[in-house]
């Protein structure tokens, strides 16, 4: 498979970059060096352990650990199952859920999908053909979103897989991504969240942690080994291949892979795009998340069911601003812009040397700055939409309009293969949605949208919008909180639409036009985007490969791996952490208030020190979290770290405070990625819960005594 030039040094690595396994056996010395003893050959195969193991749950990573299609996650990522299988009087997220049998597994939910990437091909050639330098931007975008359609149609001719083509260094590069996709996925098992989330919101991207993040899943297909929708009649799924899991763990300064799906990073963006996040768009993320919550909270206070239906909500929300809090501290604690602004000036004149197109870096220029200007005005839209019942409206009209089209002329997202997911969503919403609390968002989201800079408006939104005080007859007068309608409403011709007394409808149709004139912009920006940036980015490339320096592209939900080692750090002069907590700190911080409520038949374990086989020579107890080098980002939640023969020894689910900027920069001192170790979720399995029929459908390798 054809790729960008790779120049690797060792020097240059330290252990920054995601990967795309075609690209691992350039780096065969490198991985040599830090001890890893799988051929990178073998690493580089999608069709060969331990690639052939991991998958994606569409936001989060995992892998599989039997032949029967058991997967493992992060708990994090199977809280949603959790949380909707959950109520007041059978709290899973509070109790936790095993179960002992195959037929006591319960369903993830209509929208969990299991992605098994089994085919990539570069296939940048076809989408750029025909692109031609007069076309203006939303000429450019248009062409190559439908070359992208006619690739994605053409692999999906097999209704078993769901293909995509994303684009690889901001669009110098394309791949044609191909995944068997398993629609029918179960909850097996998951410990409390005083286990898989202790500590909470306090002890979120923070180290020491003592957090037991994992759960288990199971993927089924229909009789003929296919993927099928949800039936009784499934059988679980056969899988290729899975990881071993190795109990004998890791100690320090040993190689670690790891393998997954991380979403996205910024990390070849210019100098006036970080500062334009640090000052502008973070901290308007920031507030806007923080006042959401609180509504929120409000809300729900002193109702139970509603708390428990809104729980994934707010854990999603929390951890997305504790993030951007993160980012924005780290902006200002290393002046990252600043660092970006010597490595352009270095880049700039580089560029004057060896390139003609004098006025291509003010073109570039010229297009960031009207990307950010039209983020501005998304963001108030998106404020002044914050309403899941107007959002679900919203997607059912323009569901309707579409539909009038020939599905290769359907906007992305509204094509016939999307139908499915459109439904999952609009289902999906009847575990996480109560009219009240919707209502009481909407209307705080439209009191803080009249206080945003009047210029950030889209033109013309404000005369169109409610005003807080009649948001209650909005909901009143709309039956789409009823899930039968919501799902009826898919079927129905634009002219129903038209002619409906659905309060929530009509002010969907009355807003279409203003959020169709902000996608039309939104096109044309982008269509320049990837005309200008792609250009820009073959020049960085050749740049870092004259000096030597790695070239991978950034993070876009696609396949990756990263390797490190595990390693403490120092986050300021005389402190320093890690790399390995026990349970022992899991009583220090046990206070029996929340988020630091041990249960306590695990207190019970430790107190009576029931380590057996999971107990550290060295620490001489059980490991509960420990920290690696690698380079990691959200998305690798839930991704598998293998040990240097590949087996799993633990799983990615954060970061420390200090790593969060290596989204936007990658400081090897300091970047660590925080993973639960399998000692302790073997240890939590088999002393706490009980859960011996799944520590028997592994395969585990115990160390020699």
């Amino acid at each position: 498979m054809a790729g960008l030039t790779l120049v690797p040094t060792a020097q240059a690595f330290a252990d920054e970059g995601q990967w795309q396994p075609y690209q691992l056996p350039q780096l065969k010395s490198e991985l040599k060096r830090i001890g890893i003893a799988l051929p990178a050959e073998k690493l580089a195969d999608l069709s060969k352990h331990p690639m052939s193991a991991i998958l994606s749950l569409g936001g989060c990573s995992a892998s599989f650990v039997s032949e029967t299609g058991l997967v493992v996650t992060n708990h994090h990522c199977a809280y949603g199952a959790i949380q909707r299988n959950s109520s007041a009087e059978k709290n899973y997220i509070s109790n936790g859920f095993l179960a002992t049998s195959m037929a006591e597994e319960l369903p993830a939910g209509a929208d969990a999908k299991m992605y098994i990437t089994d085919k990539v091909d570069n296939v940048t050639a076809q989408v750029l053909q025909g692109i031609a330098p007069t076309m203006s931007g939303k000429e450019r975008h248009a062409l190559v979103e439908n070359k992208i359609k006619a690739l994605i149609a053409e692999c999906e001719q097999d209704k078993a897989y769901r293909c995509s083509v994303p684009s690889f260094h901001r669009g110098l590069e394309y791949y044609r991504i191909r995944q068997l996709m398993i629609r029918d996925v179960r909850l097996v098992y998951a410990p409390s969240d005083k286990i898989g989330n202790y500590g909470g919101e306090v002890d979120n991207f923070e180290w020491p942690r003592h957090t037991g993040d994992f759960a288990f899943l199971r993927a089924y297909v229909g009789k003929d080994g296919r993927p099928a929708d949800p039936s009784p009649e499934n059988v679980p799924y056969k899988s290729k291949d899975f990881l071993v899991v190795s109990a004998a763990g890791l100690k320090n300064g040993d190689p670690i892979l790891l393998a997954g799906y991380p979403g996205r990073t910024s990390r070849y963006k210019l100098p006036e795009e970080i500062r334009f996040a640090r000052d502008v768009s973070y901290p308007k993320r920031v507030t806007e998340a923080k006042a959401d919550v609180a509504t929120i909270n409000a809300a729900t206070e002193g109702d139970p069911d509603a708390q428990v239906r809104y729980a994934s909500v707010v854990k999603s929300i929390n951890n997305g601003l504790k993030k951007t809090e993160g980012l924005v501290e780290g902006f200002h604690r290393k002046d990252i812009a600043a660092i970006k602004d010597e490595q352009d000036a270095e880049f700039r004149s580089w560029f004057s040397q060896n390139n003609p197109d004098k006025d291509f870096l003010k073109e570039l220029d010229t297009v960031i700055a009207s990307d950010m200007a039209l983020t501005e005005e998304e963001f108030a839209w998106a404020v002044a939409n914050d309403s899941d019942l107007l959002k679900s409206a919203r997607t059912l009209y323009r569901l309707a309009l579409e539909s009038t089209k020939p599905d290769a002329e359907r906007e992305a997202g509204y094509q016939q293969r999307d139908v499915p997911f459109i439904a999952a969503r609009l289902n999906r919403l009847e575990q996480s949605f109560m009219t009240s609390v919707d209502q009481a968002r909407y209307a705080a989201a439209l009191q803080r949208y009249s206080k945003l800079d009047p210029a950030t408006h889209p033109a013309g939104l404000d005369a169109l919008l409610p005003s807080p005080d009649t948001v209650v007859g909005l909901y009143q007068q709309s039956e789409l909180s009823k899930t039968a309608q919501r799902l009826a409403w898919m079927k129905k011709d634009p002219a129903a639409f038209q002619t409906s007394d659905d309060a929530m409808i009509k002010l969907a149709i009355r807003l279409h036009d203003i959020g169709m004139s902000l996608e039309e912009r939104r096109k044309e920006v982008n269509g320049n985007l990837e005309r200008v940036i792609p250009q820009y980015m073959q020049a960085v490339i050749a740049w870092k490969n004259a000096q030597g320096k790695p070239v991978y592209a950034d993070a876009n939900s696609t396949l990756r791996v990263t390797y490190g080692t595990v390693s403490p750090y120092s986050p300021r002069d005389g402190v320093t952490k890690g790399p390995f907590t026990t349970v022992e700190g899991i009583v220090e911080k046990h206070t029996g208030k929340e988020p630091f409520i041990a249960p306590d038949n695990l207190l019970a374990a430790i107190n009576e020190k029931r380590y057996g086989s999971f107990k550290d020579p060295v620490l001489g107890t059980v490991p509960v979290d420990f920290l690696s080098s690698a380079d990691t980002t959200g998305g690798n939640s839930g991704s598998a770290v293998l040990n240097k023969n590949g087996e799993l020894v633990g799983l990615n689910f954060d970061s420390t405070y200090e790593s969060i900027t290596k989204d936007w920069y990658f400081d090897s001192a300091i970047t660590r990625a925080i993973h639960v170790d399998i000692r302790y979720m073997l240890w939590v399995m088999k002393e706490v819960d009980h859960a011996d029929n799944v520590l028997k459908e592994l395969s585990i390798k115990y160390p020699a005594k």
